[in-house]
């Protein structure tokens, strides 16, 4: 009579299986961990109010961030999306400023400036991709210049000040930002749509899975058939219109344009996506990962300004340290 015989590497296997499961739901449990110890250090945290105002303000890094989940994947990078938001929030004003004269300051002339907004971030994408692509240059290198040039030309239209919207036009926009629908705030909706959509693309589209063949082996990707250059542009512009999709969410909040807007957004960004477990080499990455690192960075900020267990000035500091951990990490990762 034979003995059965056990495979002595199955409960190690099943062991490493449960262990991946749990590390893949790491950016969430950190999430509950960094909400349970805000909400135990001051209650207030909890309440609607201010909940809802820390998805407001992550609707804007999220959307960038869920753009940047798609250049991330293919092994690219973009440095220069704080500063294309302050250009295209630039150009919006002053365009929409110019028309209202003859348009008027209702609803067709802040629909002229949306448009404005989707087109200048597509043709900044565009840009982008074709330079990276076509041009053989670094993404890095060529992010980092146009991270210059878009914040360099803002600078120049303002004239090192601001430009404002005016102020009825103002009131046509504000509730783009100020609105809500059945209670809850339309950055918030608009955030919820554009990570949707996002994971729908990724996950269940032939698009989707050649930005994530062509991030874990390009050479591979090309033998494959895949048109590289063509996916790698179009993954830039989708870059560029999630940057144009939270700046026309984030006029209406200030009503002006200045130098310093977006600073530092793409780190925000960056952070958010490798966070959300996003390999910084490419080739694997989740939207709903980046979507709960966006709101864990709002959160972490939202808790140093209602405990002031440090200086909310060290905020940047913070998010730094996180992108150096999470590397670190995520070392020999792909």
């Amino acid at each position: 009579m034979s003995t059965p015989t056990t495979d002595p590497t199955a409960t190690p296997r099943t062991a490493r299986s449960v262990l991946a499961r749990v590390g893949s739901l790491g950016p969430l449990l950190g999430l509950i961990a960094v909400a349970l110890l805000a909400t135990a250090l001051n209650p207030d945290f909890a309440s609607f109010a201010n909940v809802s105002n820390v998805l407001t303000r992550a609707a804007f890094i999220g959307i960038i961030a869920v753009g940047a989940t798609f250049v991330i994947i293919s092994g690219g990078i973009d440095l220069s999306v704080g500063s294309l938001a302050a250009l295209t929030a630039g150009t919006v004003i002053l365009i929409m400023n110019a028309l209202a004269p003859s348009l008027g300051s209702g609803v067709p002339t802040v629909m002229v400036g949306m448009l404005v907004a989707l087109v200048v971030g597509a043709l900044a994408g565009l840009a982008h991709g074709t330079l990276i692509t076509r041009g053989r240059i670094e993404p890095f290198i060529v992010t980092l210049g146009t991270l210059g040039i878009f914040r360099a030309v803002l600078t120049y239209l303002s004239q090192g000040g601001s430009i404002t919207l005016d102020l009825k036009l103002s009131d046509t926009y504000s509730p783009v930002y100020y609105g809500s629908v059945l209670g809850i705030p339309v950055p918030i909706l608009v955030f919820v749509a554009v990570a949707l959509l996002g994971g729908l693309v990724l996950n269940r589209t032939r698009y989707g899975r050649y930005v994530q063949a062509i991030g874990s082996n390009e050479q591979v990707a090309r033998y494959a058939a895949i048109d590289v250059t063509r996916v790698k542009i179009l993954t830039y512009v989708v870059q560029g219109v999630c940057v144009a999709l939270a700046t026309i969410l984030y006029v209406p909040r200030l009503g002006s344009a200045s130098p310093s807007t977006g600073l530092l957004w793409e780190l925000e960004a960056i952070a958010a996506v490798i966070i959300g477990g996003t390999a910084l080499r490419g080739g694997a990455g989740r939207v709903w990962g980046t979507v709960v690192g966006a709101v864990l960075l709002v959160t972490i900020e939202n808790m140093l300004n209602l405990t002031n267990i440090i200086s909310v000035y060290l905020n940047a500091a913070v998010q730094g340290v996180v992108i150096i951990l999470v590397a670190f990490f995520q070392r020999g990762r792909r």
